[in-house]
């Protein structure tokens, strides 16, 4: 019931408790979601991730995230880092992007450092850590004879998972004319740690064939090269604008199948000028 006061209509007492349930009821919920809601709070670091493992080629490298403050749930993401030897001049490793970096060869001599970023729904940010220790070669692959520093070893004395490799070619003459009748290849052989290697079978052939004929496998020498002749043959030039003579080199153990073991093999290229005079 509405009560009157001097003209003035006033709302029953049922009425007023009413109203004062609702502003009660919308006071609450106002309350709970101030309660559960919370500023934004991108992270940030707290103390710096950190780098644990040897600084050696071939050891593996593992960061850790450090400490972070910020809205949770935090996602991380990596970035390892080359550096020189101070530590400084870096830039970013392609592919590495994982918690752990297996340190390679090209690491040597240098220093690495690993990038953290941290991410939440309010933002993102990044800290890095101090430069490693400057990286060691490590050890030689296994396989890899002992030999002081420069020093030929023997075929033989090769083993898996270490493998030979064509790693130096000299042609003679060093550009091709199209008036050539036959030209030299030197070619060096060494191991996988290397080692110049004597008494490894070299096999050389033209590509496409049939420019120049197929010499017989020869041994390389005490300082691991041999030399290898080539008499042309009706395939060549190859091309009306030949420019290059492309060839297939494969260096093995002597009686082991090619297609195994040590055997190692690479296509290399030298200039042709078909138009130049011998």
């Amino acid at each position: 019931m509405t009560r009157t006061h001097h003209g003035e209509r006033w709302p029953s007492r049922a009425g007023r408790m009413l109203a004062l349930s609702g502003i009660l009821a919308a006071a609450t919920a106002v309350a709970a979601m101030a309660a559960t809601s919370h500023p934004a709070a991108a992270p940030s670091n707290t103390s710096p991730p950190t780098i644990s493992g040897t600084a050696a080629a071939g050891s593996t490298l593992t960061v850790a995230n450090g400490n972070w403050n910020g809205s949770t749930p935090i996602s991380y993401a990596y970035q390892w880092r080359r550096c020189d030897s101070s530590g400084g001049s870096c830039s970013d490793i392609s592919g590495a992007t994982q918690a752990s970096y297996t340190l390679k060869p090209v690491d040597a001599g240098n220093t690495l450092r690993a990038t953290v970023t941290a991410s939440n729904s309010d933002g993102a940010s990044r800290a890095t850590t101090v430069p490693t220790a400057v990286v060691s070669a490590g050890a030689p692959p296994s396989g890899c004879p002992s030999a002081s520093a420069g020093a030929t070893v023997a075929v033989a004395d090769v083993s898996s998972p270490a493998r030979l490799t064509i790693d130096r070619f000299e042609p003679s003459p060093s550009v091709i004319p199209g008036t050539m009748t036959s030209f030299t290849l030197r070619v060096r052989v060494a191991d996988t740690c290397g080692q110049p290697v004597s008494g490894a079978a070299v096999y050389g052939t033209a590509v496409p064939y049939n420019q120049v004929n197929v010499p017989a496998e020869a041994s390389t020498d005490a300082n691991g090269w041999v030399t290898l002749s080539f008499n042309r043959l009706r395939g060549f030039p190859a091309a009306t604008k030949q420019r290059l003579m492309v060839m297939f080199l494969r260096a093995r153990r002597p009686g082991e199948n090619p297609l195994t073991g040590i055997t190692g093999s690479r296509l290399i290229s030298f200039p042709v000028a078909l138009h130049a005079a011998a």
